[in-house]
Formats: C-alpha cells, structure tokens, sequence
C-alpha cells in the first residue's frame, strides 16, 4: 500500500491508498476515510461525494470493497456495546471482528453460529456478504442469525432493520455487499458449544462420484463437513477429496483427551509470508506434487480437532495471499443445486485439469434451504471454492468457460469471492437482482454507495 497524506480535518480523509481485495487482484488506487462519529459519516454522505463504498479488514477477495472514489474504513468502529452471557446475545459496532467476540464469547461458551474460513472478518462485512461456512446445510448463513442492525442510507437517516421492522431493507443488505447503506452497529445471536473441539472423522474418497456419496449419506449425521479435493486429478482419480466431517465434542470427550479446560485453544505460533513470492511458486507440477503428498497423508481416521484447526487452518499462516505472487489470485466459488451439482462438478473439474492452471486449494461443502436475502449466495445444493493463480487473458479465458458451465446447470457465484464475473452472466445468476436495484434505488437514489465490483456486474453503472 502506498504511504498515505493527511488531508482536512473536518473530513478526516487519507489520500491515495492502493487497495485490492484478498486475492491482491484488481488493485486500485482509493481515496479513504476513517469517520467513526456518527455526526462526521452524515458530512461525508452530504459533501458531496461521487460515491463510496465501506470497507472491512478487507478479506472479500475480489473488487466488492474497493472503489477509487472513496472507501470508508469500518475497522476504527469496534466498539463492543453489550454482550448477554445467559442468551449469548453480542451488540456491536460493525468494525468488530469475528476473532474479537470469539475471545470473548468463547470462554463462556458461545461460538459463532457460522463462519467463514477466516476470523479476520468483520461483523458488517459478514452481513454483506451473508458469510456461511461448513455448517450451512443444517444451520443456514449468517444473516439468519442477526437480530437486529442499525443502517445509515445515503440521506443521513439511520434505519433499524430486522426481519420484523424495515425487513425489506434488512433482507437487502444481507448479502448486499454493502450497497445499501453503512452499517453501524448489529445484534447476533451466538451459538451455545459444549467445548472449543470439533469431533472430527476424516474419511477419503477416490473421486467426485464417492465424495458426493459420502455427503449424502453423512450430512443428517455431521453438523460441520468440508471435502479437500485435489482439482488435478485425471481419469478415475478425478476430484478425489479427503472429507472432515464433525460435530461439536463434550467437554466429557476433551477432558477424556487429556485436555483439561474444554474452551482453551492451543497455543500456536503463527506463520508468516514475508514477501510476494514467484509466480513459478504456484506451477502445474508444484501444486500436483503438494496435492498428491496431502492425499497420501490424509488416510481415514478420528480425531479431536481444535476450533483454530478446524475452521480457520489459513488464519496460523500470516499473508498467506502472498504466495500467489505480485500479480494475485482469483478465487472462483461456484454453486449448483442438488440436482444437477455432481454433472456441473464434474465438467468444472473436467476443464479445469485440462487447463493446467493450479489450485492447490479446492473446497467441496454442501450447502441447505436459500434464505430471503435478495442477494444472498447459497440454496439447496453444493458448492466448490477454487483459487488461481491470475495469469490475465489465460485465466479469463478458462473462468468464462467454468461461467458457461454455471448458465448450463444453474449454478451461481458468489460476489464475496468473485473479480471476473461479466453483467450479463450474473443477472443470470441472480433472479431477484432487479428487485435488489428497486430497493437500493430508492434508499440510493444518487448512486452513493457503489463499488469497483458493483459497476462490473451491472448492478450500479459510473455515472
């Protein structure tokens, strides 16, 4: 990122920040504010701004949370204003981060009642993207367990949102990606867990077709289950996976275990990627080699898996994005329904072997009932998470195919995740888009709240 200058006080602004999302692609140059006052978010709505987009601890991957205009910095918001220990209520401001109510909740029991694969996410970047993790075919996204959030539209006025006041704004934004309004402050409800372990049975499958049997015959068994598929293999090998599936231990189990405090977490030292690493670090023959040694390693067996390890394996590696090198990674989450998920599954997996562009990280999970969020992800079905190294036109070329296959099986990406998506594939992807616009239209009239991603995908244009 380049150094930052100070401009007016009054507008509280840092100049010429180069931002991108996770995935380090694209990259622009932003102009960025840090209001925290409520007073200061409602001069910067009225100074006339082009438009403005807010921004987390910006771990969406793509362009969702970046726009050259103006990005406002939720992180100085990190306020905890109440937390019921007895009904595992949390109130906060937007900027807190899933790794912050976890080092509180955790203690006396409570867990987020679903997350996403990293903690380093904050609780309005997790309302606007409607995160989901490895529990979504059982207990839904994160919007169905948000109580309550407070919403400032582009005039000023401040909105209390709900599913039963204002709920058609509310149902907007969950899974809006921050085009409706800031979010301010939000109530979630946490879930109540025995311990800080996941019982684990990891089991291996020989391919696509074994892995997606396995699920249906485990997902009413397990309340958390992710496949690792090698996305290389060929033939008869194709998508062979290595399953984790896992319900929460008793705290009888993990004492049994000789752990004696079942909500304390290992202590780990943390990782870190110093620098950008080559762009030769992420060849063919690298990635076949680190996927074949991890299938090998992974044999069917039980285990207790604490909840660092489980849910957030990346989080111990600091940077870990750099190993992509300078020209960065898109990742490429695509969805399909039930039906059709192991046909489109297997031609993804068909083309992307072909193509011989790496990705040693490929996540299988199924996923359950669609909620009522406009914009939300995921229904009924299965989902698989690739990422790939960005090597321009090439990689363009092979995610329009893979977005072919999408249109033909009815599947769908998801916005937290994509940088390559064109308007007219995702208005085929979304049906409820035009009634999103009808709502963002009348809260936005101007068009304030807009990102570099929002323009690509046709859902807000540059004026």
């Amino acid at each position: 990122m380049n150094e930052l200058s100070v401009t007016s006080a009054a507008q509280n602004s840092l100049n010429s920040a180069r931002l991108s999302g996770w995935g380090n692609y694209p990259k622009l140059d932003c102009r960025v504010y840090f209001q925290r006052r409520i007073e200061d978010l409602q001069e910067l709505l009225g100074s006339g701004s082009s438009s403005l987009i807010a921004r987390g601890l910006g771990r969406s991957y793509g362009d969702s949370a970046v726009n050259s205009d103006g990005v406002l910095m939720q992180t100085t918001r990190d306020r905890f204003l109440s937390f019921d220990v007895h009904s595992g209520c949390v109130t906060c401001e937007a900027g807190v981060s899933l790794q912050e109510i976890i080092q509180v909740a955790l203690p006396q029991g409570w867990f987020l009642p679903t997350t996403p694969g990293t903690k380093f996410v904050t609780v309005g970047g997790a309302i606007a993207a409607d995160v989901h993790g490895k529990n979504h075919h059982r207990d839904g996204t994160w919007g169905q367990y948000v109580l309550r959030f407070s919403l400032m539209i582009a005039k000023g006025a401040v909105l209390e949102c709900s599913p039963q006041e204002n709920a058609e704004v509310f149902w907007a934004t969950v899974g809006g990606m921050g085009l409706t309004g800031i979010i301010l402050e939000a109530t979630i409800q946490l879930m109540r867990v025995p311990s800080a372990y996941v019982d684990v049975h990891q089991r291996r499958a020989g391919n696509l077709g074994e892995v997606f049997d396995l699920f249906l015959e485990t997902d009413d068994q397990y309340k958390y289950s992710v496949a690792w598929i090698d996305c290389l293999s060929q033939g008869s090998k194709l998508g062979r996976s290595v399953l984790l599936l896992g319900n929460d231990a008793s705290a009888e189990l993990v004492q049994a275990s000789a752990i004696r405090q079942p909500f304390t977490l290992p202590k780990k030292r943390s990782k870190s990627i110093p620098i950008q690493l080559p762009g030769l670090a992420m060849n063919k023959l690298a990635v076949k080699a680190f996927n074949s040694l991890y299938y090998r390693r992974h044999s069917n067996r039980h285990m207790l898996v604490d909840f660092d390890s489980y849910f957030y394996p990346l989080d111990s590696v600091h940077h870990w994005n750099r190993i992509y090198g300078k020209r960065g990674f898109v990742q490429y989450q695509a969805l399909f329904p039930k039906k059709s998920s192991r046909e489109a599954m297997t031609c993804l997996l068909e083309i992307i072997s072909k193509s011989g562009q790496a990705s040693f990280l490929a996540v299988l999970k199924s996923s359950g009932a669609a909620n009522q969020g406009l914009l939300s992800y995921l229904f009924d079905g299965h989902t698989l998470a690739l990422d790939f190294p960005y090597r321009g036109e090439k990689t363009d070329r092979l995610c329009r195919q893979l977005d072919e296959v999408m249109l033909e099986f009815d599947g769908r990406v998801y916005l937290a995740k994509d940088a390559l998506v064109s308007a007219e594939t995702f208005s085929q992807m979304y049906p409820k888009l035009e009634e999103f616009k009808r709502i963002k239209k009348r809260l936005d009239p101007e068009t304030l709240f807009r990102s570099h991603q929002s323009d690509r995908v046709g859902i807000t244009c540059t004026p």
